[in-house]
């Protein structure tokens, strides 16, 4: 800024300076910079996004000022500082969001760090390997909103929007479920695991599924979901049977569900809460019914009868085995085995329909229809079911000329009257022959045995040395004979021919003498009167005369 005086001369009076300020260039530099700069602030607050906290238990791919937030592959912030907690038991991230992001600070949106992980679901951020690791949002639905979040260690299985059903399922135990775990629907991966946690009571498990459409709609009130895990190995009469879903499922289990053909129900809603079976021939088998609890006392050891074990009438398993205990017999002193059991009747299937209808409630109504068939022998019965691995079944069945026993109706609960197993009745069968032949005098008759074969034995050497040789010599001798019989025969031709003419002549005696014969068999008086003329002499063919009886 600069001035010029300007002089003003008027006589008599004094001299006056006056001044003129003026703006300099060089100031409207800063001047220009002083506006940037506020605008660039004005911008900056304007375009300002919330700031939230996320608490992760380490720090690990994170960087301030460099490490960005993304939501669906879209930079919406960054780490702007990591921070030690108080306690030292995690970090705390701070991030600042965008202005246009702000909705993903509702309560319930999930925050996690992605980075190279190799987990049961297979290998996955293996782009952050030359990026580096960046926080991924998963946008909640909730209307409240929140500045301080807990981030997520591992990503979750189900991000918010995808299209599915989320469903319920309970169990006695986990397995070797997890969460990520796929789920199969005719062997075709529909979905997978995302959480599971203990009952109240903690006496089941509640595993939360997710089933992707649009395969969720063959979820209907009706399908059953079996545990697919590991594998099933089954020896049968078929032979050796090996079933599993996929290799997944062997290291990191799985669920197979399948609704019965009949079904035709509709959709499962969201949420909805089914029961998890063991496998697929419980899961698929028909309702059982209401159970009828049983108890059976057995005198004999049940060592490899365990809980679970099959119960079955006439080889259709009707229950299973759910107790096991030790009692005392004061009066015989004796140390007998209760086996609880449950039945279910609906398991029969159309018999039920012809079995008699009795009066009573259910408990009476079992208990009369169990003292008739007692009465006809029905009999409980520990048997063997494996021979290699001595595991026993129990088995109802009517036994043969069963001792009658008392059954009491009253008694609760019902006890059905037993007898020792098909395995046990063996054993004393092999016991009572081994006793018999403990009884036996071996050493007798082996003393016995031996004198009468090292007789036999020298028989045998003396028939070797002695007569067997005569026989031979005899043979021999005899052999000579005929041989020389034989050739006198065929040298001697007078001899021979005078035994042909014997033998001619005794031919004509019989001929004569059976002419004799059917004479007097015609005329017997024959003898006293002589031969009548009217007989004439029976004509028989006869041998050609030769030329010496001619001449003679």
């Amino acid at each position: 800024m600069s001035d010029t005086p300007e002089h003003v001369s008027t006589p008599g009076d004094p001299l006056v300076t006056r001044h003129r300020w003026r703006i300099s260039l060089v100031w409207l530099v800063p001047a220009v910079a002083a506006l940037i700069g506020l605008s660039m602030l004005l911008h900056a607050w304007l375009s300002a996004g919330p700031e939230i906290t996320i608490a992760f238990r380490t720090a690990t791919g994170l960087e301030a000022g460099k490490t960005p937030v993304k939501y669906k592959d879209v930079t919406v912030g960054a780490v702007s500082d990591i921070a030690l907690s108080d306690d030292g038991s995690h970090v705390i991230v701070t991030v600042s969001l965008a202005k246009s992001s702000a909705s993903l600070t509702r309560k319930d949106t999930r925050f996690w760090v992605v980075r190279p992980r190799i987990g049961i679901g297979g290998v996955s951020g293996v782009d952050t390997l030359l990026s580096g690791a960046y926080i991924a949002v998963d946008a909640g639905t909730a209307k409240e909103s929140a500045r301080s979040f807990t981030g997520l260690e591992t990503p979750p299985t189900v991000i918010s929007g995808t299209p599915g059903k989320s469903f319920v399922l309970h169990t006695e135990d986990l397995g070797s479920l997890d969460i990520g775990s796929p789920i199969y629907y005719r062997r075709i991966q529909v979905g997978r695991v995302t959480a599971y946690k203990l009952d109240e009571d903690g006496k089941r498990v509640n595993v939360q599924i997710f089933i992707n459409a649009p395969y969720d709609r063959f979820v209907t009130a009706d399908t059953r979901f079996w545990n697919a895990s590991g594998v099933d190995v089954s020896l049968g009469a078929d032979g050796l049977k090996l079933k599993t879903q996929s290799m997944t499922t062997i290291v990191a289990g799985g669920i197979a569900f399948a609704t019965p053909v009949r079904s035709r129900g509709e959709a499962a809603p969201e949420h909805a809460q089914f029961t998890l079976m063991q496998d697929q021939a419980s899961a698929m088998a028909p309702p059982d019914g209401p159970a009828q609890y049983i108890q059976l006392r057995f005198d004999q050891s049940l060592r490899g009868l365990s809980i679970g074990a099959p119960v079955q009438f006439s080889g259709v398993d009707l229950g299973k085995v759910v107790s096991i205990n030790l009692d005392y017999d004061p009066v015989r002193r004796r140390f007998p085995t209760v086996v609880g059991i449950v039945v279910y009747p609906q398991r029969l299937g159309r018999v039920l329909d012809k079995l008699p209808k009795l009066e009573g409630d259910q408990q009476q109504q079992a208990a009369r229809f169990l003292r008739g068939m007692v009465k006809h022998g029905l009999r409980a019965q520990a048997r063997s079911g494996n021979l290699l691995t001595r595991q026993l079944y129990i088995s109802l069945d009517f036994v043969p000329h069963a001792p009658e026993v008392a059954f009491d109706l009253s008694a609760r609960p019902i006890t059905i009257p037993t007898v020792n197993g098909s395995f046990d009745q063996l054993q004393e069968q092999v016991a009572s022959i081994v006793s018999k032949i403990e009884k036996m005098p071996l050493d007798s008759i082996g003393r016995n045995l031996d004198t009468t074969l090292t007789d036999l034995n020298q028989t045998l050497k003396q028939i070797n040395g002695q007569v067997l040789p005569e026989t031979t010599q005899t043979l021999q001798q005899a052999r000579q004979t005929l041989g020389t019989a034989q050739g006198a025969l065929a040298t001697d031709a007078p001899l021979q021919e005078n035994l042909g003419q014997t033998l001619q002549e005794v031919q004509r005696a019989a001929r004569s003498l059976r002419t004799l014969t059917d004479m007097l068999g015609r005329h017997p008086e024959a003898l006293l009167r002589g031969r009548p003329d009217d007989a004439a002499p029976a004509i028989e063919p006869s041998t050609p005369i030769t030329s010496q009886e001619s001449s003679r």
